[in-house]
């Protein structure tokens, strides 16, 4: 089978595909041909900040060719979902069982990618922020894959005001028409009237700003792999707060509440609510493009690898 690895060279060309034996699934493992593979930002900077060369892991949704033992809840061709911490960018990936999901029969693996990681995401950092009737909300990285769902939960929500933080003008009319009443980018001198809620999820040099985003009261919202300094006295200043969200812990944690957002996220896609945006299906021995345009923040919505069995 055709995987990707990455090597760290010094040079602008890093990942490549390599022939590879087919995985055994282990206890607990489900043996999954991928048909549709997420790129996420943190995968991308795993490859450009990395220290030594790893698997690459990420979302991934298609169809169980083998089971490891002691697996009961699934079976070979079942269709499902998961985020893979081993080969993700692979023809056929290791997925434990914990961590898999069964697709609708209505769904495609490219619907499942674009939206089951993006939107737990997107939903839990909302509720993290704790909207109250007539709140306002502002969302970095809103064109993003996580952002434009974002931005979806805070219109469907109880919002009065949505805004829409992104990288440059040419992304305003797409995340206009996702439902933003506002537009700033990141570089303005100032985000406009401030907001009760920030959802970031860009990190770094963006976090000043973000603060300083927030009403008196106000909660900042941090689910970015992108780490930064927060100054605590632009803090106090407003009275406000920070609340870090990692999705992972509750998957781990409180498996049953992981799996009710999860099944109400195809609900809501299924009646509308939530719309996917797939930017770009690229096949996976290209797999260096796909980065590419993640790393250039150029993307509106999802950046999917496809397998070409």
């Amino acid at each position: 089978m055709r995987r990707v690895r990455y090597e760290i060279n010094g040079g602008p060309e890093v990942l490549f595909i390599e022939e590879a034996p087919v995985p055994e699934p282990g206890t607990g493992e489900l043996l999954v041909r991928s048909e549709a593979i997420g790129v996420t930002l943190p995968g991308v900077r795993k490859v450009r900040e990395g220290t030594e060369p790893g698997p690459l892991g990420g979302e991934v949704a298609g169809t169980v060719v083998a089971v490891g033992e002691g697996v009961t809840d699934f079976s070979e061709g079942d269709r499902v979902t998961g985020l893979c911490f081993s080969h993700a960018h692979a023809e056929l990936t290791l997925l434990h069982h914990t961590m898999a999901s069964r697709l609708p029969a209505w769904a495609t693996a490219v619907d499942a990618v674009a939206l089951v990681r993006s939107g737990l995401v997107a939903r839990g950092a909302y509720e993290t922020g704790r909207p109250s009737p007539g709140d306002s909300v502002l969302v970095t990285a809103a064109a993003s894959a996580v952002g434009t769902l974002a931005l979806q939960c805070a219109k469907a929500g109880s919002a009065s005001r949505v805004v829409a933080a992104v990288s440059s003008a040419d992304k305003a009319e797409f995340v206009r028409a996702l439902g933003a009443d506002e537009v700033v980018l990141y570089g303005d001198a100032s985000w406009g009237d401030p907001v009760d809620i920030v959802l970031d999820g860009v990190g770094g040099e963006l976090l000043g700003p973000a603060v300083r985003a927030l009403t008196p009261g106000g909660r900042l919202v941090a689910f970015s792999s992108g780490g930064g300094t927060i100054d605590a006295y632009e803090l106090l200043l407003r009275s406000a707060s920070v609340i870090g969200f990692q999705m992972a812990a509750i998957a781990r944690g409180e498996p049953a509440v992981y799996a009710h957002r999860r099944d109400e996220l195809w609900e809501l896609h299924r009646d509308g609510t939530l719309r996917t945006h797939v930017f770009a299906e690229i096949p996976l021995a290209e797999a260096a493009r796909a980065h590419e345009i993640i790393e250039s923040r150029r993307n509106l919505g999802k950046v999917v690898l496809v397998p070409e069995h």
